[in-house]
């Protein structure tokens, strides 16, 4: 490669990593993917739920962990989110998580949410 076509590639890669980086500054961000609390509210309330059945409902957690009841009992523990704001500000943001944690027969034994704007 000749020395100036070398200097006019590494220019238009800087050129192009400058407007990604101005555009992004004035675009929304989005982390995680939206889901429906309510939906899964309702269908826990009247029966209990698989893991096999939350992940139809909700899709594959974003997390997944080990927690420990009040008995000291080790449950597995799926984590779900969802975030969106517009940069750089971060107006307008919506922040939503949902843990759930499942018996050792793999049905939800217990969750909690949280929602803020």
């Amino acid at each position: 490669m000749k020395p100036y076509r070398y200097k006019s590639v590494v220019f238009k890669s800087m050129l192009l990593s400058v407007l990604v980086l101005v555009l992004s500054a004035c675009g929304t961000v989005q982390i995680g993917r939206d889901f429906d609390v309510r939906a899964f509210e309702e269908i826990v309330g009247m029966a209990e739920m698989s893991k096999a059945q939350v992940q139809d409902l909700l899709g594959a957690p974003k997390g997944t962990g080990i927690a420990m009841d009040k008995d000291g009992v080790r449950v597995d523990e799926w984590l779900y989110f969802y975030g969106t704001g517009k940069l750089p500000s971060m107006s307008d943001t919506t922040i939503k998580t949902l843990q759930i944690r499942f018996k050792k027969n793999g049905m939800v034994q217990s969750y909690n949410w949280s929602y803020s704007q």
